[in-house]
């Protein structure tokens, strides 16, 4: 019997991408299985039609033969299609199924965890969150936490079996922690369901853990926090984590840092920013203001004659120092000239004296701003005549 159009087996067009030509396959393959078809000799032929016409039009070479000469391009010798051997990336496509299929892994060592095999499975990361205020971001420090997590059990020193005893070799994988099943020309890998991949069993569990190897405890550990650090710094700490279950490696633990909102200062990156109310004779005149830096000291600022509110002074290295580096930020102070209130006569007196004396020149952004208006409005009559 002719062999059928491979494009028509996986139910494609002669278009369609690899990512087209892998879903369809999948899909076919899983619902043609002959595990999933006990009995059914058409399901084993179908299912084997599937597995020959992806393994052509998967790779670009086969496929470009395939579509000019057809089955006629892997006759004679011509390689590629029915009964070529799988290579690796077939084979991992068909393990991708297998864990569709049978939830385990085919040549993959099913029955191992992340961190370790024969069951010493790697223990679980933990997080901890931790507030600290801008002046410790600053400076630094060295914290003391205490966090609830699992630890190697004492009494069997992790092993979880029971003082004087050990685990023994699984008599359903002999140690392998998984057994293999031969279905047709496949050879499945399962997890061992006895000692579900660990390879051993404990027949008479340590009292103390209950046979898991590792119990519960708070501990107290000293974390450094360098300086510079800024808002949502994650700091790891390895194999601080939750202990691997029966001597398995320990996992990590994540500090994340929180910096509290600060009084004076806001941050942006290294740079540090505060608001500083002068004098409107101290805006008008020039002279000095005090502010505080975040070392926890205080400093002058020089005010230039003339400043206006809103102004941004720049104070070189004095802002927060750049992570793992010698450099710092600056810091800039923003002025903000306060307007005076509750004028006894006098005073009021004398600033109305100093409003008649003012000229343009005394004022020259409100009355620049006036007399822009003025013509605004002038241009405005005009138009309207």
């Amino acid at each position: 019997m002719a062999k059928r159009d491979y494009y028509e087996v996986l139910g494609c067009e002669r278009g369609s991408d690899e990512t087209v030509l892998k879903a369809s396959f999948r899909k076919l393959a899983m619902k043609w299985h002959p595990d999933k078809n006990p009995g059914d000799p058409e399901a084993e032929v179908r299912f084997k039609e599937i597995s020959e016409a992806y393994e052509v039009l998967k790779d670009p070479q086969k496929r470009g033969a395939y579509d000019r000469f057809g089955h006629a391009a892997f006759e004679n010798g011509g390689g590629g299609g029915g009964g070529a051997g799988f290579n690796a990336d077939f084979a991992s496509t068909f393990a991708d199924i297998f864990d569709d299929l049978f939830g385990g892994s085919m040549g993959r060592g099913g029955g191992q965890q992340r961190g370790g095999g024969g069951g010493r499975a790697r223990g679980a990361d933990l997080r901890y969150n931790m507030d600290i205020t801008l002046e410790e971001a600053f400076s630094g420090k060295t914290a003391q936490i205490n966090i609830p997590t699992s630890i190697s059990c004492e009494v069997c020193s992790g092993t979880g079996a029971k003082a004087g005893t050990q685990p023994k070799t699984c008599r359903t994988c002999g140690g392998a922690g998984k057994i293999r099943h031969a279905q047709g020309f496949f050879t499945l890998e399962r997890t061992c369901p006895s000692c579900q991949g660990r390879g051993s069993v404990i027949e008479d569990p340590c009292p103390n853990c209950g046979g898991a190897g590792r119990v519960t405890r708070e501990r107290n550990l000293q974390v450094q926090i360098p300086a510079g650090v800024e808002d949502g710094t994650r700091i790891r700490l390895a194999g601080e984590g939750e202990a691997g279950v029966r001597g398995g490696p320990a996992g990590d633990l994540y500090i994340f840092l929180s910096i509290e909102p600060h009084t004076f200062f806001q941050r942006e990156g290294a740079d540090l920013y505060c608001r500083a109310p002068i004098s409107m004779v101290t805006a008008a005149l020039g002279g000095t203001v005090e502010v505080p830096t975040i070392g926890g000291e205080k400093t002058n600022v020089k005010i230039p004659e003339g400043t206006q509110s809103g102004k941004r002074l720049r104070m070189a290295g004095s802002g927060m120092p750049v992570l793992r580096s010698r450099s710092f930020g600056d810091m800039y102070v923003q002025v903000v000239v306060e307007t005076p209130q509750n004028l006894t006569k006098r005073q009021k007196e004398l600033l109305a004296e100093f409003e008649g004396l003012s000229s343009s020149e005394t004022h020259p952004e409100s009355n620049g701003f006036f007399a822009k208006m003025k013509d605004f409005f002038q241009g405005a009559g005009s138009d309207n005549e």
